[in-house]
C-alpha cells in the first residue's frame, strides 16, 4: 500500500483553520471583512469570555440566497473571483474562501442570513464542519453569524489562548481598527453587559478619530491632507497613481510600542515592515531611538500595484514598486511634519496646587531657591542681524559662544538667587484682548487664539535664563521656555548636514593626530563607512593593527571631543547598522558632531546671543526636536495661564 493519501476534508480544514484561526480576534477579523465586503453600513460584535465562549458578527449587507448560504461552506467557495486574472487586482477583503469553512470546522457555528431577492431567510447550524441542520426561516436582511466554544473539539490549540483580557484586547483592538477604516459606517462592540466600542457613521475622518481617541488625541495629530504622486514608469508599463491621506503625531507624543500605528492598503489592514520603516525613517532625528508615534495611515493604489495574496490570514501586502512606496510615505510624513512645525505644549495639568503636594512653607522655599538670570541687553549693535529664514551662518559669522570648547558641565545650582537688576528688555509683543475681570469665564473665542506652529519662534523676546540653562521668552501666544543645548544642537545638527550634502564641511587640522584604538568589531565597522567619515569632515588614516589616527576633524567639534564623536559613531550596534541606510547613517554622525559640539547647559548667554539662537532655530527646517528626538521648546499658552489665574 502506498505511503501518500489524500486528507479527509475534515482534517484539511482543520489545517486551515491553524492558518487562518489564531484566536477569538481571527474569527472577529473574517467576519467582519465578509460584512463590509456584503455592503454593510452597520455592524454589531458580541463577545463573551473573550471570544472563547461567544463571537456574533451582525451587519445590514446583502445576505445570501439558501443555496449560497450552504455553498459558503465548502472550501475555495467565493463570489469574489472568477478567474485567475482576477488575483492581479483583488479589490475585495477577502477573496480565499476559507474563512468561513475554516472557523466552522473548529466550532460551533450557526449562520443566519436573508437576500433581499428571496421571502424568507436560511439559517445553517454547523458544529466542528459537520452541517447539522438547514432551516427556512423568517429573518431581516443581512447576515449573522455565531460562534461559540472556540476550539472545542481542538484542546490543544485552546490551550495556547491567552487570558480573557488579553484575547479581548485583540478584539477591541481590530474593531476599532476598521471603524478607523471605515468612518461611514457604525460599528458596535459588546463584552457582555459592558459596551467597548459604538460609533455612528460621521463624514470625516478626523471625526472618526475624534470618537475613538477624544479630543486630547486630536489635538495632538497632523492631518496628512491628500498627497499623491504618480510612480515613474517601468518596463512599459503605465505609471501607478499612488495617494496618502490619515494622521500622524507631533514628535513629542512618544509610544513604548507599536499599538497605535494603524496602517491600511486600499482599506484592508495590514501588518507591513515596508512602511513601517517608511513611517520610522519619517522620524529618524525626531523622536528617540525605540520610541514609537500614533499613525492612523491610508495608502491607496491600483489594486494592481499590490498583491495581497501573499499570507493566508490576509495580513501582509507585497508592492510592485516597493522603493517608490517607501520614499513616497517617509516624504509625505516628513513633509507633514515640516509645514505644521508642531511645538509642545506644556500639560494643561501642569499647574502645581502647594496645598496638596508639599506643605506651603516647603513650597514657597523652594521658589525662593529658583534662580533666574535676566539678560544683560544694553543696547544691540545694528552691525549684528539674525541669520536670515533657511540659512545657517558660516563658522566666523558665528558668536563666539557657538564655537569655544566647553567646559565639563556642573550641577545645577539651586542656591539662593543674586538680586537682580530689573529688566530693560522691552514688553511683549501682544496684549490680551477681551480677557474677562470677573470669574466667570469666557467663550473660548474671546481668548487670544494659541499659535500650535512654531512658526512664532522669529517673534519670541527673550526674558532671561532659568539656571543658566533654558531660555525664558515671550511670544503673542503666550510663556516659552526653550533648552539651549538641544536648540543649538538642532541648529548646527542642519548646518552639518547641508555642509555634507554639499561636499564642503568645514574641517580643523590638529597640530597632534590622535590616535583610537579599536575593536575588532569597532574596526570592521569603520572600514564600512570610512567613506562617511571623511564627508562628515574627518581625515583619518590606519595606524598600526586596530588603530587610527585622526588628523583632522569637524570645525565645530572641540579638541577634547573628537575621540568621543568617534566612539559614538561607531559603537552603533552591528545589527542596526545593517538596517540603516547610507542616509541614516549621515544623519547619525551629523547628530554626534553636533551635540558635542552645541553650548552646554549652565552656560550664561546674553541677550543678543539669546536672540540669534532662537532666531536661528526659527530659520531650521526641523525646529521641533533634537536630533536623538528630544523636545526643543515648551509652550505655556496664554489659555493656561488665564485658566491658572481663574480668568477663563
Amino acid at each position: 500500500m502506498g505511503r501518500i493519501r489524500i486528507l479527509s476534508d475534515l482534517v484539511a480544514n482543520k489545517i486551515a483553520a491553524g492558518e487562518v484561526v489564531e484566536r477569538p480576534a481571527s474569527v472577529v477579523k473574517e467576519l467582519v471583512e465578509n460584512s463590509l465586503d456584503a455592503g454593510a453600513s452597520r455592524l454589531t460584535i458580541e463577545t463573551e469570555a473573550g471570544g472563547r465562549r461567544l463571537i456574533r458578527v451582525s451587519d445590514d449587507g446583502l445576505g445570501m440566497l439558501r443555496d449560497d448560504a450552504l455553498l459558503a461552506f465548502e472550501r475555495h467557495a467565493t463570489s469574489k473571483l472568477s478567474d485567475v486574472k482576477d488575483l492581479l487586482s483583488i479589490a475585495t477583503l477577502g477573496f480565499r474562501g476559507e474563512a468561513l469553512p475554516s472557523i466552522a470546522s473548529v466550532s460551533r457555528l450557526v449562520l443566519e442570513t436573508r437576500s433581499e431577492e428571496e421571502p424568507t431567510g436560511t439559517r445553517v447550524e454547523i458544529a466542528g464542519g459537520k452541517i447539522l441542520r438547514c432551516d427556512e426561516t423568517a429573518l431581516a436582511g443581512g447576515s449573522t453569524v455565531t460562534v461559540r466554544d472556540l476550539f472545542y473539539n481542538v484542546p490543544a490549540r485552546r490551550k495556547f489562548l491567552r487570558s480573557e483580557q488579553t484575547e479581548l484586547s485583540h478584539i477591541a483592538q481590530l474593531a476599532t481598527q476598521y471603524s478607523l477604516a471605515h468612518p461611514d459606517k457604525s460599528f458596535r462592540l459588546t463584552h457582555g453587559l459592558s459596551e467597548l466600542l459604538d460609533v455612528t457613521p460621521v463624514p470625516t475622518l478626523g471625526e472618526r478619530v475624534f470618537q475613538v481617541f477624544g479630543s486630547q488625541t486630536v489635538a495632538e495629530l497632523i492631518d496628512l491632507g491628500e498627497r499623491e504622486r504618480a510612480a515613474p514608469v517601468e518596463d512599459g508599463d503605465e505609471s501607478g497613481r499612488f495617494r496618502l491621506r490619515g494622521f500622524v503625531s507631533r514628535p513629542q507624543v512618544q509610544k513604548l510600542n507599536r499599538n497605535s500605528i494603524f496602517l491600511f492598503v486600499n482599506r484592508r489592514l495590514i501588518r507591513d515592515r515596508l512602511l513601517l520603516h517608511a513611517l520610522s525613517s519619517a522620524y529618524h532625528n525626531l523622536i528617540p531611538p525605540n520610541c514609537y508615534p500614533f499613525a492612523l495611515l491610508f495608502l491607496e493604489c491600483d489594486a494592481g500595484e499590490v498583491d495581497v495574496n501573499v499570507h493566508p490570514a490576509k495580513t501582509e501586502v507585497r508592492f510592485r514598486r516597493g522603493t517608490f512606496v517607501h520614499d513616497f510615505t517617509r516624504d509625505s510624513i516628513r513633509q507633514a511634519l515640516v509645514e505644521s512645525r508642531p511645538v509642545s505644549s506644556v500639560p494643561a495639568g501642569a499647574i502645581v496646587q502647594p496645598a496638596a503636594k508639599m506643605p506651603f512653607s516647603e513650597f514657597t522655599q523652594q521658589l525662593e531657591n529658583l534662580r533666574f538670570r535676566e539678560p544683560d541687553i544694553g543696547e544691540p549693535p545694528a552691525a549684528t542681524p539674525l541669520p536670515a529664514p533657511g540659512q545657517i551662518p558660516a563658522e566666523e559669522e558665528l558668536p563666539r559662544f557657538a564655537l569655544r570648547a566647553q567646559a565639563a558641565p556642573g550641577r545645577f545650582d539651586f542656591g539662593p538667587a543674586p538680586p537682580a537688576e530689573p529688566s530693560r528688555f522691552p514688553a511683549a509683543p501682544a496684549r490680551l484682548d477681551h480677557v474677562p475681570e470677573t470669574h466667570t469665564g469666557a467663550p473660548a473665542e474671546a481668548i487670544l487664539d494659541a499659535n500650535q506652529s512654531l512658526d512664532v519662534l522669529q517673534d519670541l523676546r527673550p526674558l532671561g535664563q532659568i539656571h543658566d540653562s533654558f531660555i525664558v521668552a515671550a511670544g503673542r501666544d503666550g510663556l516659552w521656555i526653550v533648552d539651549q543645548h538641544v536648540a543649538h544642537e538642532r541648529v548646527l545638527f542642519e548646518k552639518v548636514l547641508k555642509q555634507m550634502a554639499a561636499g564642503r564641511v568645514e574641517r580643523q587640522q590638529l597640530l597632534m593626530p590622535i590616535v583610537v584604538e579599536l575593536t575588532p568589531a569597532q574596526q570592521v565597522r569603520y572600514e564600512r563607512i570610512a567613506r562617511d567619515f571623511e564627508a562628515a569632515g574627518f581625515e583619518i588614516e590606519p595606524f598600526g593593527q586596530r588603530a587610527l589616527a585622526v588628523r583632522a576633524a569637524p570645525a565645530a567639534v572641540g579638541a577634547g571631543d573628537i575621540e568621543k564623536v568617534v566612539f559614538e559613531i561607531l559603537e552603533t550596534a552591528d545589527e542596526e547598522m545593517r538596517r540603516k541606510s547610507i542616509d541614516d547613517v549621515r544623519r547619525q554622525m551629523a547628530a554626534s558632531i553636533a551635540c558635542r559640539a552645541a553650548i552646554k547647559i549652565n552656560t550664561p548667554l546674553d541677550g543678543q546671543k539669546m536672540e540669534w539662537l532662537l532666531g536661528a532655530l526659527a530659520s531650521t527646517e526641523y525646529p521641533m526636536s533634537c536630533p536623538h528626538g528630544r523636545p526643543i521648546a515648551l509652550r505655556y499658552a496664554t489659555r493656561e495661564i488665564l485658566r491658572g489665574f481663574h480668568r477663563i
